[in-house]
């Protein structure tokens, strides 16, 4: 799942090399929390969240595969 969030970062912002996802599990949930940029951050989210719901539906799509839960935070 961190790789998938990555890649899909990866391609939508203009520093992708400042793109981190970082992993937690907790209790049955895997949390994983997206760092970009500042000047990132609307690319990331898009006009009224629709970019960051898209991640969200694909991550949640590719997790029900493994019968996970997994919940993307986008942080700064």
């Amino acid at each position: 799942m961190k790789e998938l969030v990555e890649v899909i970062a990866k391609s939508l912002v203009e520093n992708p090399d400042e793109v981190s996802v970082t992993e937690t599990e907790k209790e049955h949930v895997i949390v994983l929390e997206l760092h970009v940029a500042q000047a990132d951050m609307g690319k990331v989210i898009g006009k009224q969240g629709r970019i960051a719901k898209a991640i969200r539906s694909v991550v949640k799509a590719a997790a029900s595969r493994e019968d996970k839960k997994v919940i993307v935070e986008i942080v700064q």
